[in-house]
């Protein structure tokens, strides 16, 4: 050897062995699988993927990408049930359904933790998780995306103003229940601070053993390409895992991606797995002239109208769905972008106007419309980053009473919040009232055949009344 190739030598030693020792205090499997030809290999293509997930050991934390279904690295996932590894985190946004992606890891008892923002409708994760068989941590969407975008880029910690005044920020959400009944774990409180007079509370980043993520195109070096509503948490949670394994539907060589198309450098990518797996759409939904519309739910139909139509029959896209997994279209001006970015647009102020769904609203705007004890935990999912969005007018959809016939809008919400006095305006199928941070609610609208009286007796709480009470505006 001449001198430089000792250098040289002597550097990959060095290298060899602070790559085993710090490997091995965080994933003691690094050590095991290490060889020099893994430590130099250049191409990260695997067979198969059960090749590129042999080595996930029971007990590791992984990072699954997705939204529903739409995104998810379904043939990775299926790989991980041949393996027969037990005791995992999944780190993801929700899981899925029962008969597909993470419920496959659900059903046949692989799963130790799930870490999500919402439960969906998967009623095996809600069985599990109320039998004490499953872990439960709970948190807002845009504060997972962040804390995953936060682990990826080294920044231990940040401030948000999502989840102050609720049950994120003063603990106490059950994570697990004894099977016997009664609770077994529950949540810690969160660290406040003030910035120029207002709240935030602490949150700390995530990363994770493994990241399994959904790409639509990579080229061999690992650069990747996403396609429209299918990046959702892909990459933010491609950066975060010590390491990550991506399954494409297309494989290319180095130098034949367009640079100026690559959406996330292969400097985050450990492996890649060529994979079609089929891809499903969780709620298909097609356009027709004459489509029958719940009452109920015309407002959101109209919201769905202005993002663009359904689409017409075979032009439904499986990457292309909106916050309820239905299949849509997108109208001209439209782009697509990941979840991280979409709960930055949130926090940052950037949002008009946010419509959501709830189960109470106090008489001074308090929010609770995630979660009811006595009935069902449905999950946050966006609804407290929307409504902790600064500059954001919050207006409630809702039916004025409860299916028992009680008042939905009440003095104070019995329910866990999701936002305190966060509320700008109120609309139900009764009447319209507008929402008062001090001085509470006026009524300012009335429905067809709907008198002040109605409304006063099914309303849980005082309210003022308008000078000029208006008729409710049909919705064209």
């Amino acid at each position: 050897m001449n001198r430089l190739t000792d250098v040289g030598y002597y550097i990959y030693q060095i290298l060899k062995h602070e790559f085993i020792l710090s490997s091995a205090s965080q994933f003691e499997v690094r050590k095991n699988c290490f060889s020099c030809t893994t430590f130099l290999k250049k191409d990260k293509v695997y067979p198969n993927p059960l090749e590129a997930v042999k080595d996930v050991p029971s007990g590791a934390t992984l990072l699954v990408g997705g939204f529903g279904i739409c995104g998810t690295p379904a043939g990775l996932l299926k790989a991980l049930v041949q393996t027969k590894i037990k005791d995992l985190t999944i780190i993801s946004n929700n899981c899925g359904l029962e008969n597909f992606g993470i419920g496959w890891l659900l059903t046949n008892r692989q799963i130790k933790r799930m870490v999500s923002s919402y439960v969906g409708e998967n009623e095996e994760f809600m069985r599990q998780y109320k039998d004490g068989e499953l872990e439960l941590e709970i948190i807002p969407q845009g504060t997972l995306a962040e804390r995953i975008r936060a682990g990826g880029a080294g920044i231990p910690a940040f401030y948000t103003p999502t989840g102050r005044s609720t049950l994120i920020e003063e603990g106490g959400w059950p994570i697990k229940f004894k099977k016997e009944g009664g609770v077994m774990m529950i949540s810690e409180g969160k660290e406040r601070r003030n910035f120029n007079g207002m709240p935030y509370i602490m949150e700390t980043a995530i990363k994770s053993d493994f990241a399994l993520i959904k790409a639509f195109k990579a080229d061999r070096s690992g650069n990747l390409i996403f396609r429209k509503s299918a990046r959702n948490f892909n990459p933010p949670m491609c950066k975060a895992g010590t390491i990550s394994i991506v399954e494409v539907e297309e494989l290319v060589e180095v130098g034949e991606l367009d640079p100026e198309d690559i959406d996330v450098s292969g400097i985050y990518v450990d492996r890649i797995v060529k994979s079609n797996y089929e891809k499903p759409i969780e709620n298909l939904i097609l356009s027709a002239k004459n489509l029958e519309i719940n009452p109920t739910s015309e407002i959101h139909h109209r919201i769905a109208r202005r993002a663009g139509p359904y689409p017409k029959k075979d032009e439904e896209d499986a990457d292309l769905i909106n916050a309820a997994q239905e299949s849509i279209t997108v109208l001209k001006g439209a782009s697509y972008f990941s979840s991280d970015e979409s709960f930055a647009m949130i926090r940052g102020g950037h949002l008009d106007v946010a419509v959501l769904d709830g189960m109470q609203v106090s008489q001074y705007g308090d929010l609770a419309n995630w979660f009811n004890p006595k009935k069902m935990i449905k999950g946050m999912g966006s609804a407290m980053d929307l409504v902790s969005s600064p500059n954001s007018r919050i207006i409630v959809c809702m039916e004025h009473l409860t299916p028992d016939g009680e008042p939905k809008i009440v003095q104070s919400c019995e329910l866990p919040l999701t936002g305190e006095k966060c509320v700008d305006m109120i609309i139900t199928e009764r009447c319209v009232f507008t929402v008062d941070k001090l001085n509470g609610l006026t009524l300012v609208e009335l429905g067809d055949n709907v008198s002040i009286e109605n409304v006063i007796e099914s309303t849980g709480c005082e309210f003022q009344v308008a000078d000029v009470v208006m008729p409710m505006k049909d919705i064209n």
